[in-house]
């Protein structure tokens, strides 16, 4: 037996209209153009009683003067109506009375008008609709989205959120909320406007930094990822550290060879956010040490006038011999170890990507004065050496100035200097940079921290004479 269309499966059966149905729709169609055809018949008649009339009458153009004036009298009363009169309202339709809609709508309409910003971070599954229900969870708060990071996982989905939320909205509601949606591993940080700038604009500006100067790198990479901690650790025998993401944990190939660890307990490290890192330090491999070509010049009250600049890797046999010009007893203080060691600091301290190290240099091209700021995880350790015949002129104050400046640039919350207990030059320096001071002294040594939050106002710029410096 034949099976017919209607039974086999793979083929899609249309149920097309019946008889009558077309027979109802011929039928629409001729008496839509018979009505049509009435009105052009009509039309034409009108216009051709009009055109005689106007024509061979003797009020032809009277009539004309009149018809024209009547619709100019139309439309202006039409605009005017139209504009006393809109079509639609003003604002937007109104609400449902009160009482009504869902509580966590009646909650978002009754929160005040201040809000804050926050940073949150959850992971949710990989599957349609699931970032829709977040966004609907913190809606019902009154919490309105600001921007959206998706980081992907093999198993998920990493969604990272910057909001602005009401003031009185607590953390842990917040919290609620999103692991009411289905999110896990939630993560929330209170944020500012710096967090405003989108992500592909931050992570361009960091690497312009890293790219014109080599001590920006781990400055970046800090800016990069917030709250991390960063240590280099010496290259080891036997070949190049290979890349390696372990969920807190990030290493990396540091351009000298060395490897670089990047550690950030509270929340782990993504793929994307590896992939950003891993970029940034080819980045600076590739365009090798580099050091912007920044100075300022330094009068003394004695009339001497001196240049302070950044240093670089080349200035190592000036630097020597500056400290061959200095005592025992200023090398001791500045190194606190042994005086024949002193020289081989000098590499470590001249190289860029440690940190930043700023010369004072005389006319004639002799340094008499070193400051270095080497960055220590979230803080930076200050140093100073100045050279016996130029101490007490005002060099260190200037230098720690500058360091200090450059430190609350970069975002870093504390600096500390390391030093003898009895190194007084030092102290009272630290104590006239005006910034709260803690003391800690453990077997002769004092470590001097300054606080840097809110200081980036009152510090001088550290390149005062340079404008548009990177």
């Amino acid at each position: 037996m034949t099976r017919s269309p209607i039974d086999t499966p793979t083929t899609p059966v249309h149920s097309g209209p019946s008889r009558a149905a077309r027979r109802r729709a011929r039928s629409e169609r001729w008496r839509h153009t018979a009505v049509e055809l009435a009105a052009a018949f009509l039309a034409v008649a009108t216009a051709d009683l009009v055109a005689n009339v106007v024509v061979h009458g003797q009020d032809g153009p009277v009539l004309l003067v009149v018809a024209a004036l009547v619709l100019l009298t139309t439309a202006a009363g039409h605009a005017w109506w139209a504009h006393r009169h809109p079509h639609g309202p003003p604002g937007p339709p109104p609400g449902p009375p009160a009482g009504a809609g869902s509580p966590g709508e009646q909650l978002a309409d009754a929160l005040p008008a201040e809000t804050r910003l926050w940073r949150v971070r959850a992971t949710v599954s990989d599957a349609p609709g699931s970032l829709a229900t977040v966004c609907t969870a913190l809606a019902a708060l009154g919490i309105s989205i600001v921007s959206l990071q998706t980081h992907p996982l093999p198993d998920g989905t990493v969604d990272e959120f910057l909001v602005r939320a009401p003031r009185s909205l607590p953390r842990s509601a917040l919290t609620e909320a999103v692991a009411g949606a289905g999110g896990r591993e939630i993560w929330t940080d209170p944020a500012d406007a710096h967090d405003l700038v989108d992500v592909p604009t931050h992570v361009l500006a960091l690497a312009t930094r890293t790219a014109l100067d080599a001590a920006e790198l781990p400055v970046a990479l800090r800016q990069l990822f917030g709250q991390v901690t960063i240590r280099s650790f010496p290259a080891k025998p036997g070949g190049a550290a290979v890349p390696s993401l372990d969920g807190h944990l990030m290493r990396l190939p540091a351009p000298a060879g060395e490897l670089l660890e990047l550690s950030r307990p509270h929340l782990p490290f993504t793929p994307t956010e590896f992939a950003r890192a891993k970029a940034l330090v080819e980045l600076d491999a590739l365009l090798g040490p580099r050091v912007p070509k920044v100075a300022d010049q330094l009068s003394l009250p004695a009339g001497t006038d001196l240049t302070v600049r950044r240093a670089a890797p080349a200035d190592k046999p000036a630097a020597l011999a500056m400290h061959h010009r200095c005592s025992t007893t200023t090398l001791r203080k500045r190194y606190h170890g042994p005086v024949a060691d002193a020289d081989r600091y000098l590499e470590h301290l001249l190289d860029p990507r440690h940190g930043q190290t700023l010369a004072v240099e005389t006319e004639d091209g002799r340094l008499v004065a070193l400051a270095h700021l080497m960055w220590d995880d979230d803080s930076a350790e200050l140093a100073v050496l100045v050279e016996d015949g130029w101490q007490r002129r005002g060099l260190g104050l200037d230098l720690l100035r500058r360091m200090a400046a450059l430190a609350a640039e970069a975002g870093v919350a504390t600096v500390y200097a390391v030093t003898q207990a009895g190194n007084t030059a030092l102290i009272g320096a630290m104590q006239r940079l005006e910034l709260p001071l803690d003391y800690q002294v453990e077997d002769g040594t004092l470590v001097i921290t300054a606080h840097l939050a809110g200081a980036a106002e009152q510090l001088p710029s550290p390149w005062p004479s340079v404008p548009g410096r990177p």
